[in-house]
């Protein structure tokens, strides 16, 4: 009973445990995807199973029931050999469920027990295979250790087998090292053995090679002074270099030699100009390449030793004494011939004894790179001696030029022909040529300076002038007078004036500054490009405007001034050209005071400023400054000095800084004080105070009585203003009828004088322009007087008084001149 409870219980257990074998939550029995697989397919035939044989009777009831064809297909092993066994009740089941279970157990781990058998049969064959590997290893490890012995000694040998290769090398290079050493010191035998040879000569294919060589040697002893009997040997190698090189100085020497004994045994007496370029340079150019290459390899060898620098200036002197022998005579005797055939013409003389040198120093300087490459001081010397011929024989002759007109040729001719034209276009050949050329220059500007002074001196400053010199304005009347007598085409000397005036001239423009008060520089208006000593200007032309109308002191300066500019240098120009405006204007003014002596005021006015204009235009075109600084000692600080000295003679021996006479050495001594000298602003200053007289003496022509009048009328006035009692009209001048006298006088003076004094200016000045820039002044001034008397009228006098006086009108006024301006 006991035991039956058990089992039951083991029952429910047991069926509780198989209801929950699957269950998601709590799964006892967890199944892989094939056991699950497999359960699905127990599941399926379980449900589907045939019924026993035995047990078709006992269920008979169903045997109605039919099975499907899929449970009756669907069969495997397993279901085979399960459904063999007979299941009648549920012990029997859980009997067959567990045998299924444990056979399916048997079949999972069947492979797993095969594969634990290969596992054993491969660990056996590793272990096996770990001993050989073992074994392997020992044999390797006894193979490693021979070899490292049989390597390290391999190594041994390889390095005793290199550094025996090493020193081997070494003393290979040793060996070639002092062979190449021993080298340049064996050279020196042979090298004399060759110097010593009959057959060797300076012209052999092997004598420049030997000098290489040489050289080498040299520079190597020179090089390494340490080497034993270095010294001995560089004195050895000097010798044979001073050996070979005698050898091309004696071949140069007899070539050179040879060629001038050949020209001067076929020298003849008279020869033309192409036989004689062949006689003395022919020969020469034949000659020189046999020399050429040596000299070409000795002045490459220059820098390298003494030795060849001697040579070549030996070859240098050998070369210039014997052309010397043979063109200096000949030079000689041209330059002498040239002074004989021009011997009154030095400008001829300077041009061909400079065109014969100029040939001489080309032709000489072409020889000369023939036989040499590098330049030569000698050569230079050589053609300057040359040169000097000329020089020598020109110098007497400048000392004794008076003309300048000559010497200021001379000068263009050294300046323009020679140093510009052909000295600056060819310099290295005409060195030696532009020396004498600029001391030649010197010379003549030198004699030119010289007789500048004493002609300024002379013709400018003692100056006597003639009665034709001062024949002003009769000459001017004379030359317009013959100018209006010629007329060409219908137009005569003034309409061609009258159509000229539009345009400004440069002299009015310089007129309306200076008037104006502003003092301009020529360079500064406008058409001031005029030549100097030119009268093709755009000015109208009239008899003071040509060039042999102006006062011969004016014309001497211009004439003087212009030769000068081209040919003496800046400085030098500045200062002579100071001191000749100032002497001029000083004739001038002398001028001046004798023509007012004979003729009139206005006559010396207008020519001093005709003269005046015409010296600003003529000095604009100038390319120099008129200004020059001197240095001026002032002695005005003595005579103050001199008096405090006597005044305190008692501090004369005093010891101290009050001592009397070292305070007049102090305040005493003479000031260098330095001022500035301008011809241009002198000439600007002296014109405008001549137009300023001009005008000043002018207006007092055309209204001295007008003037006299408003002047004691302006005394009255004031006396009048101070509290005095006289009245204008109560004086004998200011009265109806004298006043009306006085205007009428003054305005007929206006009207008769106003066409004379344009005509006179006319005549002087003719420039539109200029007259009207002059008259502008003289207008206003007659305008403000006229108004000062017309205004003092309408204040002082009644109106029947001023009928009775009869002003003229400022159109009245007006048109005396305006109507003589338009004439």
């Amino acid at each position: 009973m006991a035991n039956t409870s058990i089992s039951v219980a083991n029952s429910k257990f047991l069926k509780s445990n198989i209801a929950k074998w699957d269950t998601a939550d709590d799964c006892i029995a967890p199944l892989t995807e094939r056991q699950r697989d497999s359960v699905l397919d127990l599941t399926t035939v379980v449900n589907t199973r045939i019924i026993p044989e035995h047990l078709k009777d006992e269920d008979s009831e169903f045997s109605g029931v039919k099975v499907p064809e899929s449970g009756r297909v669907q069969k495997t092993e397993l279901l085979d050999m399960f459904c063999t066994i007979p299941i009648t009740n549920t012990q029997q089941f859980y009997g067959w469920f567990c045998d299924v279970q444990s056979e399916m157990e048997r079949d999972e781990e069947q492979h797993l027990s095969h594969f634990a058998h290969q596992l054993t049969s491969f660990k056996c064959d590793c272990d096996d295979l770990l001993s050989e590997v073992e074994s392997s290893m020992d044999q390797l490890h006894d193979l490693q250790t021979q070899y490292e012995m049989v390597s390290t000694k391999t190594s041994t040998l390889h390095q005793s087998c290199e550094h025996l290769l090493e020193e081997q090398t070494s003393l290979m290079n040793i060996a070639e090292s002092i062979q190449s050493k021993l080298s340049y010191f064996n050279e020196l035998d042979r090298i004399n053995t060759k110097l010593g040879g009959q057959s060797l000569t300076v012209t052999s294919e092997g004598f420049i090679p030997m000098l290489t060589r040489l050289d080498e040697c040299m520079s190597y002893m020179q090089s390494n002074p340490r080497y034993k009997d270095s010294s001995v040997y560089l004195a050895k190698f000097q010798h044979t270099l001073s050996r070979a090189l005698s050898m091309i100085r004696t071949h140069v020497s007899n070539l050179l030699s040879s060629t001038t004994s050949s020209i001067q045994s076929t020298k003849r007496p008279a020869v033309n100009p192409e036989d004689t370029f062949t006689l003395y340079y022919g020969k020469f150019r034949t000659n020189s390449p046999r020399v050429k290459s040596l000299i070409q390899q000795i002045e490459r060898r220059v820098d390298k030793n003494e030795s060849y620098r001697q040579l070549l200036a030996d070859c240098h002197q050998c070369y210039v004494s014997q052309r010397e022998v043979l063109v200096e005579p000949s030079v000689s005797i041209a330059v002498q011939e040239l002074n004989l055939k021009h011997k009154t013409d030095h400008c001829a003389l300077m041009r061909s004894g400079c065109a014969l040198l100029v040939h001489i120093c080309q032709d000489e300087s072409q020889l000369y790179q023939y036989f040499f490459g590098q330049p030569s001081q000698m050569l230079d010397e050589f053609l300057e001696r040359l040169c000097n011929y000329l020089y020598d024989a020109f110098r007497p002759l400048i000392i004794h030029i008076n003309h300048m007109e000559t010497l200021a040729e001379l000068c263009t001719i050294l300046k323009v022909e020679m140093l510009e034209d052909h000295v600056y276009n060819n310099p290295q050949p005409l060195q030696s040529f532009e020396k004498v050329v600029l001391q030649m220059l010197q010379d003549v500007q030198e004699r030119l300076v010289y007789r500048t002074y004493i002609y300024i001196n002379s013709d400018i400053l003692n100056y006597k002038p003639g009665t034709g010199d001062l024949a002003y304005p009769d000459k001017l009347q004379m030359m317009q007078n013959i100018a209006e007598s010629m007329k060409v085409g219908g137009k005569s000397l003034r309409s061609q004036s009258s159509m000229n005036s539009s345009t400004q001239s440069l002299e009015g423009q310089e007129v309306a500054a200076i008037v104006g008060g502003e003092i301009v520089s020529g360079d500064q208006v406008k058409g001031a490009a005029t030549l100097p000593v030119s009268v093709n200007s755009s000015m109208p032309l009239s008899p003071a405007d040509l060039h042999g109308m102006w006062y011969p002191t004016v014309r001497k300066t211009l004439v003087c001034l212009s030769k000068l500019s081209r040919c003496i240098d800046t400085t030098t120009f500045q200062g002579l050209s100071q001191e000749a405006l100032n002497l001029c204007i000083q004739s001038l003014l002398l001028a001046k005071r004798l023509i007012s002596k004979n003729k009139t005021q206005m006559d010396s006015q207008l020519f001093y400023i005709k003269h005046l204009l015409i010296i600003r235009e003529q000095i604009s075109p100038f390319q120099a400054s008129f200004s020059v600084k001197e240095t001026q000692i002032g002695f005005s600080h003595i005579k103050d000095a001199a008096l405090g000295l006597v005044k305190r003679s008692s501090d004369l021996f005093k010891f101290n800084s009050n001592n009397s006479l070292l305070q007049f050495l102090v305040e005493g001594t003479p000031q260098a004080t330095e001022c500035l000298m301008d011809s241009k602003q002198d000439v600007d200053q002296q014109l405008k105070v001549s137009c300023a007289e001009f005008i000043d003496h002018v207006t007092s022509q055309l209204l001295s009585k007008l003037q006299d009048f408003l002047a004691r009328a302006d005394v009255i006035l004031k006396m009048a203003d101070q509290g005095s009692t006289t009245q204008l009209k109560s004086q004998p001048f200011a009265q109806a009828e004298a006043v009306r006298e006085c205007l009428a006088e003054s305005y007929r003076v206006l009207k008769s004088r106003v066409p004379s004094l344009h005509q006179t200016m006319s005549l002087y000045l003719s420039n539109r322009d200029t007259e009207a820039i002059l008259f502008k002044p003289i207008k206003a001034r007659v305008q403000k007087s006229y108004q000062q008397v017309i205004e003092l009228l309408a204040a002082e006098y009644s109106e029947e008084e001023r009928h009775i006086i009869a002003c003229p009108t400022m159109e009245q006024v007006g048109a005396c001149y305006s109507y003589t301006l338009l004439l």
